[in-house]
């Protein structure tokens, strides 16, 4: 069975950082791309970014490039999203994603 779990959510202050795992189990997507997601209360799921399978490529939503980093570790089946500079527009429950697989989400809360 396909899992993945998202971690690392949390409540932060503007201007700090969180860094985001996913953790993949069920079968190994080092040859997927990934990305990454979210969504706010009443909104619709937002796209924020993907890397390609090999990590040599990588896409951001203008709404977090320069702020936001996504890498992954393809020997552990793992993602990340570095997230710096957070703003309160920020705060979503976030998901990774591959292809048609998607995790639970977590929380990500921005506020003072």
């Amino acid at each position: 069975q396909v899992k993945l779990v998202e971690s690392g959510g949390g409540l932060v202050q503007p201007g700090e950082s969180l860094r985001l795992s996913c953790a993949a189990s069920g079968r190994t997507f080092r040859d997927s791309t990934m990305g990454w997601f979210r969504q706010a209360p009443g909104n619709e799921r937002e796209f924020i970014g993907a890397i390609t399978w090999n990590g040599d490529s990588t896409h951001y939503a203008d709404s977090v490039k320069g702020r936001f980093t996504i890498s992954r570790d393809n020997a552990k089946n793992m993602g990340y999203l570095q997230m710096n500079s957070l703003k309160p527009e920020d705060t979503a429950v976030y998901y990774c994603n591959y292809g048609i697989h998607w995790g639970q989400g977590t929380q990500v809360t921005v506020s003072s």
